[in-house]
């Protein structure tokens, strides 16, 4: 009995373990480094598709985001304005306000996000760590949200990768894929 009871705790000890995840910190020396106010300033097509933990497409969509950067009391806020059409022909709308707090932090707030949306950059890679309200057949759900974004190129359309993990309770929930250009 005892030795059952040690074999579980280290499988809990090596399970959250695995729960810690990607270091941002990793991304540091990559390339081209991302600068949310820079890629995110003028007109940003997305197009993108949700999948339940089995890995089931749910639904795709795309996103167009009119965003703007402005100097408010020395800080830079920016505005990404997001206009959503879904592939069963529905439309959402979701307006962030985002505030840079220094070189490599920033706090979003939505109206459909609960509290603030916590983002970290380093390198080319942004980790933003929210909690959305999520209508879901009538009710809403605060659902967690890791969301990573990785600028991949630098040319003319800027290619951005985004790749959101939902989770509840620390269960995984689904995930959204999402690539950006700018037009």
């Amino acid at each position: 009995m005892k030795n059952l009871w040690l074999a579980f705790c280290v499988c809990g000890v090596l399970g959250l373990g695995g729960c810690a995840g990607t270091s941002l910190e990793r991304y540091r020396d990559q390339r081209p480094v991302l600068d949310l106010a820079d890629y995110f300033n003028g007109t940003i097509d997305g197009w993108g598709m949700f999948q339940d933990r089995s890995g089931e497409v749910i639904k795709r969509f795309h996103v167009v985001i009119d965003a703007r950067w402005e100097k408010r009391d020395g800080v830079d806020v920016g505005t990404l304005d997001e206009n959503f059409t879904w592939s069963d022909g529905t439309t959402s709308h979701r307006v962030w306000t985002i505030t840079r707090v220094d070189a490599g932090h920033y706090v979003g707030r939505a109206d459909d996000v609960v509290g603030e949306a916590l983002g970290e950059a380093a390198g080319n890679a942004l980790r933003w760590r929210y909690v959305l309200a999520l209508p879901v057949d009538g009710k809403v759900w605060n659902v967690d949200f890791d969301d990573w974004m990785f600028l991949i190129d630098e040319g003319d359309k800027r290619v951005m990768l985004n790749r959101a993990v939902m989770s509840k309770f620390g269960f995984r929930l689904g995930e959204v894929t999402l690539s950006f250009t700018r037009r």
